[in-house]
């Protein structure tokens, strides 16, 4: 399970994989200084952080230039990316609605 943290926030958990992913999607909008949010569903785990005991359902943050990010991984693999996932993320990062992991085009099963 790979982590995406925001500054110095608790870490938001993203499987690998879906990291990698959304990873290429926030580094290729931040080197074009597009900023946009990122949201999620189901409050993520958020480590040991017991601050947090009343947190909601859904979480965002908004990412610029100026964010500090670190991406962190459980396990890294050089497994090529999937082209359609990226496409269909930066898509997703263009719209009001923001930037949010969705499911991977083709592994419906």
């Amino acid at each position: 399970m790979g982590q995406l943290i925001y500054g110095i926030a608790p870490a938001i958990m993203i499987d690998d994989r879906a990291l990698r992913h959304a990873e290429a999607v926030i580094i290729s909008k931040l080197r074009r200084n597009e900023s946009f949010s990122f949201h999620w569903d189901g409050e993520p785990h958020v480590g040991e952080d017991v601050a947090i005991e009343n947190r909601g359902k859904h979480g965002s943050i908004w990412v610029s230039k100026s964010s500090s990010l670190y991406f962190s991984y459980d396990e890294y693999s050089n497994e090529p990316l999937n082209r359609a996932w990226i496409d269909l993320l930066l898509r997703a990062a263009a719209t009001p609605a923001g930037l949010r992991v969705l499911p991977e085009p083709g592994t419906e099963g």
